[in-house]
């Protein structure tokens, strides 16, 4: 009989990024991080003349941080810890949004924070491709833990039955952010890994009960 799978997104989810990734810029870039509302695209100016970055500028910068200085990126507290508690029970595959090129590079990431685990990337909504995973594994269940609600409204709208985590562990983003529980995309939305945990494995010992 197959197992559970979870597959989870890294970003704000296990490791922090955009708190590096604001410290980087403002180091080495001469741009200013700050989250107002929920739109990304807003949150990054030019220190000097306080300009917001067009979408070109980011989407540079974005590829030069995960280029270079991954390396910046820690784990959000609890997340390797968890992860490990749920691999008793469940296989674990990483979904992450980049671009290809950059698979190894995550691997070998999360290797060096102890977490030894497949990694799928993707660009765009990550429906078809959680589709893709659980065609492959065929898991007795699957859970879905993603920190941007639109992923988890394309994982519905794709796969259906997937149960699904809401978690975004960085505090920057989180409070800012769509929630997908409150969408009806998510079965819950949990921003610790100290109340994540209880709850994925409570979700994972519904298979067995």
């Amino acid at each position: 009989m197959s197992r559970p799978l979870i597959i989870s997104d890294c970003d704000e989810v296990l490791l922090y990024m955009v708190s590096p990734f604001r410290d980087w810029l403002a180091e080495t870039q001469g741009v200013e991080f700050r989250m107002e509302g929920n739109d990304f695209s807003r949150a990054l100016r030019w220190q000097d003349g306080g300009d917001y970055l067009a979408p070109e500028e980011i989407w540079r910068m974005l590829g030069g941080f995960f280029d270079t200085e991954m390396h910046r990126q820690t784990p959000i507290p609890g997340a390797i810890e968890g992860i490990a508690a749920l691999r008793e029970h469940a296989d674990v595959v990483i979904l992450t949004n980049l671009v290809d090129k950059r698979q190894d590079m995550r691997k070998a990431q999360l290797l060096d924070h102890g977490l030894d685990a497949r990694v799928f990337t993707n660009q765009g909504p990550k429906g078809p491709a959680l589709q893709a995973i659980l065609d492959e594994y065929n898991p007795s269940k699957a859970i879905f833990i993603d920190d941007l609600a639109q992923h988890h409204r394309s994982a519905r709208e794709t796969v259906g039955t997937i149960t699904t985590l809401h978690l975004c562990g960085e505090p920057l983003l989180a409070p800012h952010i769509d929630c997908a529980h409150t969408s009806g995309h998510a079965d819950a939305r949990i921003d610790s890994w100290d109340e994540a945990l209880p709850w994925l494995l409570g979700e994972l010992e519904k298979e067995t009960a």
